[in-house]
């Protein structure tokens, strides 16, 4: 039954005199959240993931409509999914590269633990359909504007020389160059008479590998710009 307040209404007769009367108005009822059922309840998921369970909201899983996660708990007849005895959805991937997409649904920021490849959280972030964490990747992992990736990767080289010019040779290392290691080989291949002991020096530096459609279109750039210089 609905609570009622009865309130005190005065209305104008005929006779221009007013007369009392009451009529029951239902009241709002007040939340007491020390009572279970008058709170407001959010909507609990169980995700098991390659064996791990995680626990999140329906509405974090549905922040994006078109994703793997919200059209599955949509019921989409397209993607039938499965429960585990706990009532967790059934989901085969990787627990580790799903960690970080669950919490940039949680709060949009895009944070991975060391440890964690990027490559691998981009292919889930493929597979769940989720299109601006899929931009977020890329851009961070630095892919071109054609789809195609440029790769870092690093040029190695290895110097020989004797105690009295390690010094001297890196502190001319210029160009990108940084020691990496250096190995002590003793005076064993020395090829003078000298004492000093030898250092193999292994430097490296970054460089960028670009799609071969650009280079071929920067060869040819430059090959136009000689013609015009030699008319």
């Amino acid at each position: 039954l609905r609570a009622c307040a009865y309130i005190k209404i005065s209305r104008c007769s005929e006779s221009g005199m007013t007369e009392g009367m009451t009529e029951a108005v239902p009241s709002k009822r007040a939340v007491d959240y020390n009572d279970p059922e008058s709170k407001p309840k959010e909507h609990w998921v169980k995700l098991n993931i390659g064996g791990t369970v995680f626990l999140t909201t329906k509405s974090t899983l549905c922040r994006h409509q078109s994703s793997f996660l919200a059209r599955m708990l949509q019921n989409d007849p397209e993607l039938p999914s499965l429960k585990d005895e706990n009532g967790a959805y059934l989901i085969d991937r990787d627990p580790s590269y799903f960690q970080p997409i669950l919490n940039y649904l949680r709060h949009g920021k895009l944070i991975i633990n060391q440890g964690v490849a990027e490559e691998g959280v981009l292919e889930e972030a493929e597979f769940y359909n989720i299109p601006p964490l899929i931009k977020l990747l890329k851009d961070r992992m630095g892919f071109a504007s054609n789809g195609s990736s440029v790769a870092v990767n690093h040029v190695y080289r290895v110097l020989h020389c004797q105690e009295g010019e390690l010094t001297q040779m890196l502190s001319t290392l210029s160009d990108g160059w940084k020691m990496n290691q250096l190995v002590n080989i003793g005076s064993q291949y020395s090829y003078s008479s000298s004492d000093q002991s030898e250092f193999l020096v292994i430097v490296s530096r970054l460089v960028d590998e670009r799609p071969e459609k650009d280079s071929h279109t920067t060869m040819k750039e430059r090959s136009l710009k000689d013609q015009g210089s030699r008319i």
